[in-house]
């Protein structure tokens, strides 16, 4: 029987961490004789829902196993959930979902909504209901959602691998220790199949911060290539164990098609396409404020502090110019905000300023002889009446491209640069030897 297991909102700010539990699954699941049928997904859903612990990561297990072995697997499942689960923390409500059979496309289509923008928790209980799922709910149980997202998140178009260590239980909220040397190398030797593995200082971004049970997570376009990442990097402390994951990180999967300002919603991703309304300002702490409009109104973006130079490039904007946004959609008091995650600078206006003419006899400077009265020559004396200020060409310090922010403020869903021209499609085949350990 083919068996889709998906797994959601185990976590908390405190520690934990779903893939922790599926890496523990999948151990247990080979152990049955079950067959992968294909990486664990761990797939990244709509980064700016309010309630959500860390990183908003669903995944799903896709195996093949004999009848006898289903209940086991539920069980299994249910008990890791129970002892890992971070239940103390009120925003943590797991839920787990099992389908046996092909993926539903109306399920897949649920999974690309919850990536996108807010759902509701009885939009995935019905589809759930229709298709005769078995789901476990615990607390409020809005972890369905993402558990039901998670197995409709086939990955069919663009996608990515990260091969994501786990700690020792003893080095818990403890500091990583992972030689920075190693991840610097590795780095620079697969440039051309990992992203972010370093910021613009060197410093590694592969360590997470938090008390979960993960030491280091590196991303690339291959399971090949993250193995041979994995190979290079040296820890300084005992991995308990590592998988593979098929995700869809680092691809704009968030985004949708551009929208008009008017059509923003609070929590949700959004593409705006408009033009620079007002001058940008820079407020207290270094966050760069700007507004774009279109037909159908006016909105302001921010550039705040952690993301770094790319304030330099919102700064460089004038009035006028023609830009295309990505960003999450933030309630303030006094409206929404576009939180800019992307910039990409359609079109630009020519600026120019008024400078003092040059003299007609000599080509020397002028200065003014008061308001309406003409220039003088600072060289010759010249004096003209009917001179006036001329309008210069200013350089724009700003090209049309595309524009992110310091990787080290990268949203997991975040495409970087580098990855621009590697997009591909799923292709099935044989898993990688070894995808687990």
């Amino acid at each position: 029987m083919k068996l889709h297991i998906g797994l959601d909102d185990t976590d908390s700010p405190e520690g934990g961490c779903t893939t922790y539990i599926a890496s523990l699954l999948a151990e247990r699941l080979l152990q049955f004789g079950a067959e992968f049928l294909d990486y664990p997904t761990l797939l990244r859903l709509n980064p700016n829902t309010p309630w959500k612990t860390r990183g908003n990561a669903a995944v799903c297990l896709r195996v093949e196993l004999d009848e006898a072995s289903v209940s086991k697997a539920r069980k299994e499942t249910l008990g890791l959930v129970t002892r890992y689960g971070e239940f103390e923390c009120e925003n943590t409500n797991p839920g787990v979902v099992f389908h046996v059979g092909e993926v539903p496309r109306d399920v897949t289509v649920f999974s690309g909504r919850v990536v996108r923008e807010i759902v509701d928790k009885v939009d995935a209980e019905a589809l759930i209901r229709d298709h005769g799922m078995d789901s476990v709910t615990w607390k409020n149980g809005r972890g369905i959602i993402g558990a039901l997202a998670a197995i409709g998140g086939t990955l069919d178009s663009d996608h990515t691998f990260e091969l994501i260590t786990y700690r020792a239980p003893e080095n818990w909220s403890t500091k990583r220790r992972v030689d920075p040397d190693s991840v610097r190398r590795m780095n620079e030797a697969l440039a051309d199949s990992t992203y972010n593995n370093v910021d613009k200082r060197g410093r590694p971004l592969i360590t997470p911060h938090g008390p979960d049970p993960v030491l280091y997570g590196v991303r690339g376009e291959s399971p090949g290539a993250v193995y041979h990442a994995f190979n290079m990097i040296e820890e300084l402390e005992p991995v308990a164990r590592w998988m593979i994951y098929r995700s869809n990180q680092g691809t704009d999967a968030h985004y949708s098609d551009p929208v008009s300002v008017g059509s923003v919603k609070a929590f949700n991703p959004a593409v705006v396409e408009g033009w620079v309304e007002s001058q940008p300002k820079v407020l207290r702490g270094g966050h760069v404020i700007f507004s774009i409009s279109d037909e159908s109104g006016v909105v302001d973006c921010a550039a705040y502090e952690p993301t770094g130079r790319f304030r330099e490039t919102v700064k460089a904007l004038v009035p006028g110019d023609r830009v295309r946004v990505g960003a999450g959609v933030r309630q303030m008091d006094e409206g929404l905000t576009l939180n800019l995650e992307r910039l990409d600078v359609l079109e630009l206006v020519e600026v120019s300023r008024l400078v003092n003419p040059r003299c007609p006899e000599c080509g020397g400077s002028t200065e003014s002889m008061g308001r309406d009265q003409g220039f003088r020559c600072k060289k010759c004396g010249f004096r003209g009446d009917s001179l006036m200020k001329v309008a210069v060409k200013v350089p724009r310090m700003l090209d049309v491209g595309v524009y992110l922010p310091d990787r080290g403020a990268h949203r997991h869903l975040t495409k970087p640069l580098e990855r621009y021209g590697r997009e591909k499609v799923f292709v099935s085949g044989p898993l990688h030897v070894p995808w687990i350990g």
